[in-house]
C-alpha cells in the first residue's frame, strides 16, 4: 500500500504502517496535552499503541487461519480506521473463509477473557463511553476496546469479518456469486443507515464509517465478479495488444511525447529483443522530467520490478500477480517477448461490458 513504512516483519509477514497514523498520533497527543500536559500525551500516545497492538493481534489471528489452508499473507497494513490484512487469495470453500473471517474477532475475544481474569471481574461500563478517559484505568480501557473490536468486526458488511462471516454461511446454500451480492446488499444497507444516523446526529466519523463500508461492500462484490469473470479465461483474452512501448535507448522527452499523443499513461519499456526491461508511469515521466530533465535516460526513471506472465496462464493467476504487484503486468509469449499488458483499468472494463452483457441476457425482451 503507498504512503506506508515497513516496520518489520513477522513470520513472513511484513508490518506496514500508513503515514496518516502519524497524524493520529499527533493529533491524541496534542489533544491530551492541552486537557492534562505531558504526562497526558504520553499516556494517550500509549494507549493508542496498545490499541494498536491489539489490532495487530487481530490481524494475526487472520494470517494464522489463513496460513493453515496454504494461503499467504505478504502484509499487514496499520491505518488510523485499524488494520488490513492482505491475503493472497480467500480460501474458495465457504467453510474455510468461515474459519478465517472468525479467527480475527475470536483473538480479540480471547485478550478480553484473559484481562477479565487480571481485573478480577468486568470494568465499569464508564470505561466504554469514554475511552479516551485515563481515569478509568488502562486495562480497565483495554477490555472494552476488545470487546468493541469483536463486536464491530463482526457486523455483517464488508469489509468487516462479519461481511465474509455472512458470505461464507450464505455460500453454502447460494454459491460464491450469489451469496457476496447479497451480503454487499445487506452491507451497503448497514452503511446507508449508518451514514443516516451520522448525519442526522452531527457525527462525522460514523458518516465516515458508512462511507467506508459502503464502499468495502462494493468493491469485494467486484473481486467476486472479477474472479468468477477469469475462470476459463486466459491472460491473453483480456490483455492489451495495441499499445506503444520504448526502447531502453529512449529518452523522457521520447516518453513525454508519447503520452501527449496517446491515451496511454504507463509505457512498457523493451529491448532489442521485445523482452519487458520495466515500465515507465506518468507519475515516473513528470518526477524524471522535474529532477533529471527531457535527455535523462528512461532507464533510470522506469520501475524496473514488473513481473510477467505466459499469454497461456490462467487469469485468476494473472490476477494473483496484479494483486502483489499493485499495478500493471506484462504478458508475454513462448519466448520471453512481451505481446501485452494486463492493468487494473481494462480489467474494470472487461467487468463492466460482461455485466451489461449478463444484464441484456437477463433482460426478455418486449414486445409492443
Amino acid at each position: 500500500m503507498s504512503w506506508s513504512i515497513p516496520l518489520g516483519r513477522i513470520a513472513g509477514t511484513e508490518i506496514r504502517l500508513h503515514l496518516t497514523f502519524l497524524l493520529l498520533l499527533a493529533w491524541i497527543g496534542v489533544a491530551h496535552g492541552l486537557q492534562g500536559g505531558m504526562a497526558a500525551a504520553v499516556q494517550g500516545i500509549v494507549f493508542i499503541c496498545l490499541l494498536f497492538g491489539c489490532v495487530v493481534l487481530h490481524e494475526f489471528g487472520h494470517v494464522a487461519a489463513a496460513r493453515r489452508y496454504g494461503v499467504r499473507t505478504p502484509d499487514i497494513t496499520l491505518l488510523p480506521i485499524g488494520g488490513v490484512a492482505r491475503l493472497e487469495r480467500m480460501p474458495e470453500k465457504p467453510s474455510e473463509e468461515l474459519v478465517v473471517a472468525l479467527a480475527g474477532p475470536a483473538v480479540n475475544v480471547v485478550i478480553a477473557l484473559l484481562l477479565f481474569l487480571v481485573l478480577g471481574g468486568v470494568p465499569a461500563v464508564a470505561a466504554m463511553a469514554s475511552l479516551e478517559n485515563p481515569a478509568h484505568g488502562l486495562l480497565a480501557r483495554l477490555f472494552w476496546v476488545n470487546v468493541t473490536l469483536a463486536v464491530f468486526n463482526l457486523l455483517p458488511a464488508f469489509p468487516m469479518d462479519g461481511g465474509r462471516v455472512l458470505r461464507a454461511l450464505l455460500s453454502m446454500r447460494l454459491g460464491s456469486r450469489r451469496a457476496t451480492d447479497l451480503a454487499a446488499g445487506i452491507g451497503q444497507a448497514l452503511a446507508f443507515a449508518l451514514g443516516l444516523i451520522g448525519l442526522l446526529n452531527g457525527a462525522p466519523l460514523v458518516v465516515f464509517v458508512a462511507l467506508f463500508v459502503w464502499l468495502g461492500a462494493q468493491a469485494e462484490a467486484q473481486s467476486v465478479q472479477m474472479r468468477e469473470l477469469s475462470r476459463g479465461m486466459r491472460a491473453e483474452d483480456a490483455m492489451i495488444t495495441r499499445f506503444e512501448s520504448l526502447p531502453v535507448s529512449a529518452r523522457i522527452a521520447d516518453a513525454a511525447e508519447l503520452l501527449i499523443r496517446t491515451a496511454q499513461t504507463d509505457f512498457p519499456v523493451v529491448d532489442g529483443g521485445g523482452r519487458l526491461r520495466g515500465i515507465l508511469t506518468r507519475s515516473d515521466l513528470v518526477r524524471a522530467l522535474q529532477q533529471a530533465g527531457p535527455d535523462a535516460p528512461v532507464l533510470e526513471a522506469m520501475q524496473r520490478e514488473v513481473p510477467v506472465v505466459a499469454h497461456r496462464a490462467p487469469l485468476e493467476d494473472a490476477l494473483r500477480v496484479m494483486q502483489e504487484a499493485a499495478g500493471p503486468i506484462g504478458v508475454v509469449d513462448a519466448a520471453g517477448r512481451l505481446i501485452g499488458v494486463l492493468t487494473h483499468e481494462n480489467l474494470g472494463e472487461m467487468l463492466m461490458l460482461e455485466t451489461a452483457r449478463a444484464g441484456a441476457r437477463a433482460t426478455p425482451a418486449r414486445s409492443w
